[in-house]
């Protein structure tokens, strides 16, 4: 019964580790439309972050990031996507946000929570970090001081 268990697990754990970002349409804060299928990094990994503007330990992970950011570009490449599940009058909170903490990162509206349904996104912060051909190597939610460490270690590994 265990074995069973332990193998439906893992094969649970791969598919999800190989999943490709679901087509959807959102716009970007300059109200750009962008697939998200499409997203890509020219084969470099890349970071898809959902936040909202009210939520306190998402804007202290994307600051933590945010304060590695240009390193970890540096050394792997990477590029992070912010995606915003902030809804109704909430939205126009966004772009000044960003503007006002001169974050550099593209930057996606999901106000009706398509693409937040279709990557399963329960609670923010939820972040996936994917390889350089799009698929999902790894995600979590929540944000605790000091996991940005953890997201540097991954990247190094992809």
């Amino acid at each position: 019964m265990k074995k069973t268990l332990f193998i439906a697990l893992l094969a649970l754990v791969s598919v999800a580790a190989s999943a490709k970002l679901p087509s959807v349409q959102l716009k970007d804060i300059e109200g750009n439309v962008v697939n998200t299928a499409e997203l890509l990094n020219d084969g470099k990994p890349f970071i898809v972050s959902f936040f909202a503007t009210w939520c306190k330990p998402c804007m202290r992970e994307i600051e933590a990031i945010n304060d590695n950011y240009i390193d970890w570009q540096e050394e792997t490449g990477v590029k992070l996507i912010l995606v915003s599940i902030d809804e109704g009058q909430n939205v126009a909170k966004v772009k000044p946000l960003v503007d006002s903490k001169g974050w550099e990162f593209q930057v996606l509206l999901d106000p009706n929570g398509d693409f937040k349904r279709a990557m399963n996104v329960q609670m923010v912060p939820s972040l996936f970090i994917l390889d350089g051909q799009g698929n999902v190597v790894e995600s979590h939610t929540s944000y605790t001081d000091g996991s940005e460490e953890h997201i540097i270690e991954t990247l190094r590994k992809i």
